[in-house]
């Protein structure tokens, strides 16, 4: 096999991934149920968010526990401009990327003085701030109220039609993620990540990057959060709450945190499991748990990682028995 073969097999997986991606999703509505629309459309909005915040820690290495500020601040940016009639839709959710981008770029700067789990346990504290600016004052965002009853636009009050929608807006999204991670920029990143000190010898301004990752990932973080206000229709501080950064980090390690779409697999497989064993036992938590226990010591590269090294090495032994049967 020539040299040229490993980056044509490795656009053909990636071709191959945008695909099955796709297909999967345009293709659930099929299935006529509303359940599965409705299952549907918040492993997209919750994929979006997840891959948002691996843009962080699996591209750059900056474990956050604060993203779920992100998430809560585009949330509450559509319910609040919807509810009270200042804006319309079309205008309120492209300000959600935004309001999440500014917030990151406003709490940024104090992150990335510190690194490790100092960065991770300053981006906690920020992020638990804001919840609970949030989540006492009453007279603007509703306190532990929340916001109800967020109007939207006739034609989105259909399932369908939100979920098609959030396809088309996701989709997008992820496009320009993948644009990013895979430009110069994305590389430098990925140098940061591995080494950040020998980054910087390089002469390359290593916290001007991380400040440039926090704020993209802020941005499609609060898109996410946009998205999500529209589809329930309703929010509240536990969008912002510690335990939603937690939420992510999961789907993120439990999809793989080297793949690209890793992050959309972990909310998959995260929110089904929520939701079918919910039905059926009040103990789900145990067996949550126990689930998701297997899943890391079985695919301890997550599911996607670990999938694609048994076809690598599965590939690999292949071309090797070739090799030795045509010398």
């Amino acid at each position: 096999m020539g040299p040229s073969a490993a980056p044509g097999n490795a656009a053909r997986g990636q071709l191959f991934q945008w695909v099955a991606v796709l297909l999967f999703f345009a293709l659930v509505p099929l299935g006529r149920r509303s359940f599965f629309i409705t299952m549907a459309n918040e492993v997209l909005i919750m994929g979006l968010f997840a891959m948002a915040f691996n843009l962080l820690y699996g591209v750059t290495g900056m474990l956050s526990f604060g993203q779920a500020a992100y998430y809560g601040a585009g949330g509450y940016t559509v319910g609040l401009l919807l509810t009270k009639g200042v804006l319309p839709y079309s205008v309120a959710l492209p300000l959600a990327p935004v309001v999440g981008a500014a917030l990151a770029l406003l709490l940024g700067p104090l992150c990335i003085r510190l690194s490790g789990v100092y960065f991770t346990m300053l981006t906690l504290a920020f992020a638990e701030l804001v919840w609970g600016v949030v989540f006492k004052w009453y007279g603007f965002t509703g306190g532990d109220n929340g916001i109800q009853g967020i109007p939207v636009p006739v034609w989105f009050h259909h399932p369908l039609h939100y979920y098609y929608f959030t396809l088309a807006v996701v989709v997008a999204a992820v496009a320009v993620l993948r644009r990013i991670v895979e430009s110069p920029f994305g590389a430098v990143l990925q140098s940061i990540r591995e080494n950040p000190e020998r980054t910087a010898f390089l002469g390359i301004r290593v916290r001007r990057y991380q400040l440039a990752a926090m704020v993209i990932s802020g941005a499609f973080s609060g898109l996410a959060g946009g998205l999500f206000a529209g589809f329930q229709r309703s929010i509240g501080p536990d969008m912002l709450h510690w335990t939603k950064s937690g939420e992510v980090i999961l789907m993120s390690i439990l999809g793989g945190v080297s793949s690209f779409f890793g992050p959309l697999v972990g909310a998959g497989v995260i929110l089904f499991i929520e939701d079918m064993i919910g039905k059926y036992t009040e103990f789900w938590e145990i067996w949550i748990g126990g689930i998701m226990l297997a899943i890391v010591i079985f695919f301890p590269q997550g599911v996607i990682g670990t999938l694609y090294q048994w076809t690598h090495r599965k590939g690999s032994r292949e071309r090797d028995g070739n090799a030795i049967a045509h010398p």
